[in-house]
């Protein structure tokens, strides 16, 4: 039996290409992670040791919304199967732009209104 993990494990690695997409048109992304699916919504791409991080809500994991809302860090290259989704999100207040790790490393953010 060929499990999510396994599959995730065959596919190249995320592009943040689809995080640029999804950020733009406010679409959560959908991918393998710790060996479960999460679907996220992403505010903000950077860098950070010369590796790019996605900050996002998770709306669900495993199919379950979790416990409590948070902002996430999330390393693009452990997000296998990284696609986005036509479920809409709008800018979370977790989300803080003014944040000192963000400063001179963002390659894309969600706009605040």
């Amino acid at each position: 039996m060929i499990t999510t993990a396994d599959r995730a494990a065959t596919l190249p690695p995320p592009s943040p290409a689809i995080v640029f997409e999804a950020i733009v048109k406010q679409l959560a992304v959908a991918a393998s992670y710790n060996r479960g699916e999460v679907t996220l919504a992403p505010h903000v791409i950077y860098t950070r040791h010369d590796e790019i991080y996605v900050d996002a809500v998770t709306l669900e994991r495993d199919g379950k919304p979790p416990k409590e809302e948070k902002m996430g860090s999330f390393k693009l290259a452990g997000l296998a199967g990284l696609r986005v989704t036509p479920r809409r999100f709008s800018p979370h207040s977790l989300y803080n732009p003014g944040e000192k790790r963000y400063a001179g490393t963002v390659l894309m953010a969600v706009e605040i209104a």
